[in-house]
């Protein structure tokens, strides 16, 4: 029961709670950014898509923690989530100022991503973590295709999803250091399918 009532709230706190940052928001000194309509329009669809992976990131690592037996395993999915927080409160922070709103679908991709963190979870700690570690390594290549597409001059946002990609890589090397096994290509590529969707639909909606 702690531990349903645990997950509500993390879930209603993710969904419509305001974020606040444990570390500053990532900047680059002496950078102004300056942007055309379209470039805003284009900059704002990248970053709502990469706040949906954020609320995606938040429901998968609830799901896990919740799943999990060991308490130390526990711990190291909550606190993943508490880091994950700070890349929630930069890319809402980062919609605000180029006058945007988040996914009008958020309730939808955290559902679907709490489901698909508790089927991971329930498969064993190892295919847990190694579901933590493809999920990162996606994660991480979209963002690197996200800094390719971000307008150059976009000094803001582009500052945020090159060291939330840092942080991405280093949550994958976590989990592998902690025993993560390798999933299966089908397993993978039904992942890559399902990002598909929700990073396609979020462009928009």
């Amino acid at each position: 029961m702690d531990r349903l009532l645990g997950a509500a709230d993390s879930a209603l706190r993710t969904l419509f709670a305001r974020h606040r940052a444990q570390r500053s928001c990532p900047v680059v000194a002496a950078d102004e950014t300056v942007l055309t309509p379209q470039e805003r329009r284009e900059a704002a669809a990248l970053m709502r898509v990469n706040h949906v992976g954020e609320i995606c990131a938040q429901a998968l690592y609830t799901a896990q923690a919740a799943a999990t037996r060991d308490p130390v395993l526990r711990r190291h999915f909550e606190q993943a989530s508490r880091e994950e927080t700070d890349h929630l409160a930069w890319t809402q922070s980062r919609l605000d100022e180029l006058g945007s709103r988040p996914s009008l679908l958020n309730p939808l991709w955290y559902a679907g991503a709490f489901a698909l963190g508790l089927a991971a979870g329930r498969l064993g700690d190892r295919v847990s973590l190694g579901f933590v570690v493809e999920t990162e390594r996606q994660v991480e290549t979209h963002l690197e295709g996200h800094l390719e597409r971000l307008p150059a001059a976009d000094h803001a946002s582009r500052a945020i999803v090159a060291q939330m990609k840092d942080d991405e890589a280093a949550h994958a090397a976590q989990a592998l250091a902690r025993g993560a096994v390798e999933l299966p290509a089908a397993a993978k590529g039904l992942m890559r399918a399902a990002a598909k969707v929700m990073t396609t639909t979020a462009h928009y909606i």
